[in-house]
């Protein structure tokens, strides 16, 4: 395993935080990080961020999204899945971009899909087909919950 730079852009394509992480895998279209959570820590509402936190990453070239899971920097127990909606990621030889288009999904251990920054969304003023494709990723992101394709078949039962 190698290290692996991240680049989160906003919708704007304007850097807004680097760092750095493992690669795990990586394919024609997509890469897979390791990385910890080296930020404060944040209360969300729907999930507690603690510095220190492991995060699996999953970028894709081919989709409008990525998606992180989140373990307790502790226990090792899943706290959820982070999927931002972004413009398909740019992979390179060592670092990924994404350029974040503000709507995220979060996916709860059991399996809720919970929608948050619809407003920041609206803001953006995409073009009508980004827009269309943000929305599309939301569907194709429950849709993925709701079979339990990965990496969403680790929702626990409960």
């Amino acid at each position: 395993m190698s290290a692996f730079t991240v680049i989160k852009r906003d919708a704007f394509g304007k850097e807004q935080l680097s760092y750095q992480g493992v690669l795990v895998s990586r394919s024609e279209t997509c890469v897979c990080i390791d990385a910890v959570f080296a930020l404060p820590d944040r209360d969300l509402g729907y999930i507690h961020l603690r510095h220190g936190d492991r995060f699996r990453e999953w970028f894709y070239a081919d989709r409008w999204y990525n998606i992180f899971r989140v373990c307790d920097a502790d226990i090792g127990a899943i706290k959820g899945w982070y999927c931002n909606i972004t413009r398909p990621a740019q992979i390179s030889a060592g670092q990924v971009a994404a350029e974040d288009l503000a709507l995220d999904v979060f996916v709860t251990p059991d399996g809720q899909a919970l929608l948050l920054d619809e407003a920041e969304f609206a803001e953006l003023n995409l073009t009508a087909e980004e827009q269309q494709k943000a929305w599309q990723a939301v569907a194709s992101i429950k849709t993925r919950v709701a079979g339990r394709l990965p990496p969403f078949d680790e929702i626990s039962s409960k």
